[in-house]
């Protein structure tokens, strides 16, 4: 797909590809609603329920050759790439080298040991993790598998948007966590091909707001850091995901801690559903004044909303209840 002239990582057919090369390995995960919550927020609400996916890291693992596979692939990830991917290896029979960094959460942790993948430690910082991973790749001679830098993983994110508009046609805007940007440009590459009407909003924390930032300015802006109990949502923009960010993103609504904490809570105690900070951003961003006030979204009637990542450290949990 093209704008402005320019090639994407992905386009409407990587993604069709995506779809039919993992359709044997993932789940179609259902769609929930809420009468409560529509009252709550005044509109017709609908939850992707990605939380439920195992199968994220599917078609970057299926897509490589034998030659390249039997050498396994390499990831930095603090959490659910790291964890889709170890899966995906595990299911072609690979080694997978996932490279933590020390702060990633425990439950994140575990599940690349449940399935199988190797875990490299690496400080917190972006630096370190991309330097571990490379060291990783010239020991091992595997396949970088990057978490959202990839137009792989682009494809297959998108593959969320075609079930997700088979489910739902009327669907006017898609609400989606934005961090590197891989689940968000894949949702808007594949909602824009279907409905080029679509508004595709990106929901993002305050303490993390590189992406409304860099929408703003034009350019890719980084932190020095972030601040937010999103664990998933510390990443910036890759030089692949922000063209499609730029471009198809319609805007970045930031929320606070407390709000994500709070659309949580309401996952859990109204939807029934176990989602991460991260991935409860979306349903934060729709209750928020910044966008409940905004004349801009008064006619956003219908909309979808990606509930991405089910892994929650519950000790962390209970503890930001408290505060």
């Amino acid at each position: 797909m093209e704008a402005n002239g320019e090639q994407y990582a992905a386009n409407f057919s990587s993604i069709k590809e995506a779809q039919k090369r993992i359709s044997l390995y993932i789940h179609k995960t259902p769609v929930l609603s809420s009468e409560t919550l529509n009252a709550m927020s005044g509109r017709s609400l609908f939850f992707k329920c990605e939380c439920f996916q195992k199968g994220g890291a599917s078609n970057a693992v299926l897509s490589l050759d034998e030659d390249q596979a039997i050498k396994g692939v390499v990831t930095h990830s603090s959490g659910n790439h790291a964890a889709a991917l170890s899966l995906a290896a595990k299911l072609r029979g690979i080694p997978a080298y996932i490279v933590i960094p020390k702060n990633a959460p425990k439950c994140k942790v575990e599940n690349v040991v449940r399935y199988g993948g190797q875990v490299i430690w690496s400080e917190a910082t972006m630096h370190s993790r991309e330097s571990v991973a490379s060291k990783v790749l010239e020991e091992t001679g595997a396949v970088l598998v990057h978490p959202y830098n990839d137009g792989r993983i682009i494809s297959g994110q998108g593959t969320i948007s075609l079930e997700f508009l088979e489910q739902v046609p009327l669907l006017d805007t898609i609400i989606v966590p934005i961090s590197g940007g891989g689940l968000i440009s894949g949702v808007a590459l594949a909602a824009k091909s279907i409905k080029p009407a679509i508004r595709i909003l990106a929901a993002e924390p305050i303490g993390a707001n590189d992406a409304a930032q860099s929408k703003a300015a034009g350019r890719i802006i980084t932190l020095l850091e972030t601040n937010t109990v999103a664990d998933g949502l510390r990443a910036f923009l890759g030089d692949l995901t922000w063209p499609i960010v730029r471009d198809l993103v319609d805007d970045v609504i930031t929320v606070e801690d407390k709000e994500i904490i709070e659309a949580m809570k309401l996952c859990y105690e109204i939807l029934k559903v176990a989602v991460e900070p991260s991935g409860a951003i979306g349903l934060a961003a729709v209750l928020s004044d910044g966008f409940r006030k905004n004349p801009a979204w008064q006619d956003s009637k219908k909309i979808g909303i990606v509930l991405s990542g089910g892994n929650v450290d519950l000790g962390v949990l209970w503890d930001s209840f408290r505060k």
